[in-house]
């Protein structure tokens, strides 16, 4: 299974929503560069609090739009003050007493989590990623560490799959197996069947917290973005590992502690202890995991029958859409093209 169309390839990009920025570091009436994947975007907060993002250069003359400043809902180029919308569409030129029909490109964009969320394709068909028990309603969220790997955003992926792993590097015992399914079309669902082995007084002790199996649940996105499931029957703990690529084939990801959203004034007290606890979890997830992210030489060359998760994952991310945005090439596509110059229609004088 060396040899894939989609998945951790650095030339390919799936369809779907990943993480921009943390929403907070964007302010009303500000805009920023940013560069996803391979894309330089423009992404700016108008005053009615609504993100924007649109493709970085003006088309007049390539001028990058964060360089220029948000007025209202709309951003001004610096250059020669042309003036875009939340669609991309020029609306002022100044001078003119009609602008030129031009346009950037905009992208759909959503904020959840605390995180700005692009779309790489123009229509939406898919949700911003969820963790399945919470749902996709209102939750409680707090953002945990940011971090950049040495490999493929599916290489990082694969680890909390990667059943032999949990033994030779965590040192525990055969605890997992997987069960898989496709709770939607760009998501493909891990759920362990087995219970601790009653070997030990430990694992006996552990295993009276679970009805049934372990809980230790995880849903894959767009191969990009994990949520994580673990904890006694009582109390579940919900990580999500929002990943991207990043320059060079890295993973430029963002851990995300999400509980469920309680009212009352006592869990106003205890969510913030229960989203600390979270972020322990998340700590331990990623301990003992960085050295090989950093070495790692990926190729599914010779799976067993313990990579049977991770061969699953491989053909799940095969049957991803890709798209044309940034590093993110079509299979087959010819190499880009200059685009012949072509003036606009009342361009007015230089």
């Amino acid at each position: 299974m060396d040899s894939f169309e989609m998945f951790a390839r650095t030339d390919r990009v799936a369809e779907g929503w990943y993480w921009a920025m943390p929403s907070r570091e964007l302010r009303k009436g500000q805009v920023k560069p940013l560069n996803l994947m391979g894309k330089e975007l423009a992404v700016y907060r108008g005053e009615d609090g609504k993100v924007v993002a649109l493709d970085a250069y003006c088309p007049h003359m390539g001028a990058h739009l964060a360089e220029g400043k948000v007025e209202g809902c709309e951003v001004r180029c610096f250059f020669h003050n042309w003036k875009f919308d939340a669609s991309g569409q020029c609306t002022e030129v100044p001078a003119m007493p009609k602008p030129p029909r031009v346009k950037n490109e905009s992208w759909p964009v959503e904020e959840k989590y605390g995180l700005i969320w692009i779309y790489t394709a123009k229509e939406v068909r898919q949700p911003v990623p969820y963790e399945l028990e919470l749902g996709e309603g209102e939750v409680d969220a707090s953002l945990g560490n940011t971090f950049v790997k040495n490999c493929h955003p599916n290489v990082v992926l694969i680890n909390a799959i990667d059943i032999q792993h949990f033994h030779t590097v965590h040192h525990i015992p055969n605890v997992f197996q997987f069960e898989t399914s496709q709770p939607h079309p760009n998501a493909i669902h891990f759920s362990n069947l087995a219970k601790a082995p009653p070997t030990s007084w430990v694992y006996r002790f552990i295993n009276r917290f679970y009805e049934k199996a372990i809980t230790y649940v995880l849903t894959y996105w767009n191969g990009s973005t994990g949520t994580v499931r673990v904890g006694p029957d009582f109390l579940h703990f919900y990580i999500m590992f929002a990943l991207r690529q990043g320059p060079g084939g890295t993973t430029q990801g963002q851990t995300v502690l999400l509980t469920q959203k309680r009212k009352g004034l006592l869990w106003r007290l205890v969510t913030p202890l229960l989203l600390w606890a979270t972020q322990q979890v998340g700590n331990y997830f990623a301990a003992g995991d960085t050295k090989v992210f950093q070495t790692i030489k990926f190729a599914l060359k010779t799976p067993v029958k313990a990579d049977h998760a991770i061969v699953e994952f491989a053909r799940a991310v095969e049957r991803l859409t890709p798209v044309e945005w940034g590093v993110g090439t079509l299979p087959g596509s010819p190499p880009a093209e200059s685009l012949p110059l072509r003036l606009v229609q009342g361009g007015g004088t230089p």
